[in-house]
């Protein structure tokens, strides 16, 4: 099968060769592991944060950037495809390795995590990488250190030398734009989530607004969720049975959540910033169609919000 971190690799050294461009930087931490930071003490930008997406789906879905007209508004976003999104997006992209050592934390995704393991996901993915290279993203502002490239190195079973950090802040033009590339694995996180599943999922197309990067972390938690919630639309072609699909498709979309209807920041402070509070069913896009190849029927359920939308992102009345 397809290794998504030799695969990520190659994104990688495409993005070492042109770092200045790219408006990143590059550094080895004494242990030989590689750190990549493209919104933390670097700028980032626009490319930068493509192929940070791309990274994070190991090579297996392309970025674009396009233009959404949401009525009295319009944002730039991110139109993503994935020709095998089991693996691309829920063995590699997925936000699933939470990475503690210490004072450091971070979410940890990207293909890395096919190779550690350590999450019950793989079970129902039937899927874990061989590769002696080793690629993690990270979304946070603590730039890791050499004791957490140790560690990660160990869980991944790869010398600390052949492992490659990336790490982008939240409130960052990359950190923006990877989290608006995950409208596809959000989609189909919640289809796990509903018991489908999605290795049953032939490809897939979403696309997403770009949130403006806030002025802090937590405001930009806030803005990126809402750009999937109540502004992502994804498409989906599967293989699977009719009866199934009709009985799920409208249980998929943010809609269907009973936390559905307001700015994701103000939720969050609703439920006194304890995130674990918040309905895990309203993660989702806010519009999904699914193609079934099978029956040639498509499904279609949701619907796109541009009030809370432009509200959260432009501070609209």
């Amino acid at each position: 099968m397809v290794s998504v971190n030799s695969q990520a690799m190659l994104i990688v050294e495409q993005m070492v060769a042109q770092a200045d461009t790219l408006g990143i930087s590059v550094s080895r931490l004494p242990g030989g592991a590689r750190v990549l930071d493209l919104g933390v003490q670097a700028p980032g930008g626009l490319q930068a944060g493509k192929y940070l997406a791309e990274v994070c789906m190991g090579g297996l879905g392309q970025v674009t950037f396009l233009p959404l007209d949401f009525g009295s508004f319009w944002l730039p976003g991110v139109g993503v495809s994935v020709d095998w999104p089991a693996i691309g997006c829920m063995a590699a992209q997925y936000a699933g390795w939470a990475i503690k050592r210490e004072k450091f934390f971070a979410m940890g995704s990207g293909p890395a995590r096919a190779l550690a393991v350590v999450e019950p996901l793989y079970e129902k993915l039937a899927y874990k990488d061989e590769a002696d290279v080793a690629v993690l993203v990270l979304e946070g502002r603590q730039m890791p250190t050499d004791e957490v490239a140790a560690y990660i190195a160990g869980k991944c079973r790869v010398d600390p030398g052949n492992l490659t950090l990336l790490i982008a802040p939240t409130a960052s033009l990359a950190g923006s734009i990877q989290i608006s590339a995950r409208v596809v694995e959000t989609g189909l996180h919640k289809l796990v989530e509903l018991g489908f599943d999605v290795r049953q999922v032939l490809s897939g197309y979403g696309t997403a607004p770009i949130a403006p990067v806030d002025k802090d972390d937590l405001h930009a938690i806030g803005r990126t969720n809402d750009c999937v919630l109540y502004g992502g639309q994804v498409y989906y072609t599967v293989r699977a049975d009719d009866a199934g699909l009709a009985a799920l498709i409208e249980r998929i979309p943010s809609v269907a959540s009973s936390d559905y209807g307001q700015p994701f920041y103000r939720l969050f402070k609703q439920y006194g910033g304890d995130f674990y509070k918040i309905d895990p069913m309203l993660f989702s896009p806010a519009m999904v169609t699914i193609n079934n190849v099978a029956s040639g029927k498509s499904y279609r359920a949701g619907r796109l919000n541009p009030e809370v939308l432009g509200a959260s992102l432009l501070g609209l009345p």
